[in-house]
């Protein structure tokens, strides 16, 4: 007798939503970085503010292509306006920043490297924390406190 199985589903990882103190977390790993912070008694603020990594320009050239989900014919997308890569850190304190990232998309390394350029050349003072793990985080939390 042949046994059924049901696949899992493929396709990008949905990070399950949390609210804590009227604060909507992404997913439950900045929820915890959030009480750590908190009982820790270090000032941080949650996603203050966005970083242009790299400013918006003019494309006047032609781009033979499809959507950018693959899907519709291939037709000619360029001629216009290209978005600014921008990128929201989770928490920021006086001297430090914290990514939480428990599964990284496939975008993630690459505007992460990006971001860790712009600190360097713009902000030469301040540590970067990227926590991957709940016991990661209070490594965090213990490296800000006292290192």
């Amino acid at each position: 007798m042949r046994r059924k199985f049901k696949r899992k589903k493929r396709g990008p990882v949905v990070s399950k939503k949390v609210t804590v103190d009227g604060i909507k977390f992404a997913s439950g790993l900045e929820a915890y970085m959030y009480r750590a912070l908190k009982k820790a008694k270090i000032k941080s603020h949650y996603e203050k503010r966005t970083f242009e990594l790299i400013p918006s320009f003019e494309f006047n050239n032609s781009s033979y292509e499809r959507q950018s989900n693959g899907k519709g014919d291939m037709v000619d997308r360029g001629n216009k306006r290209i978005l600014p890569i921008k990128y929201t850190p989770d928490f920021e304190g006086t001297n430090f920043i914290i990514e939480c990232k428990g599964r990284a998309n496939e975008s993630f390394p690459i505007r992460w490297k990006l971001f860790k350029k712009h600190v360097a050349e713009n902000y030469p003072n301040i540590r970067l924390f990227k926590p991957q793990k709940q016991n990661e985080c209070d490594e965090v939390i213990n490296l800000i406190k006292h290192g």
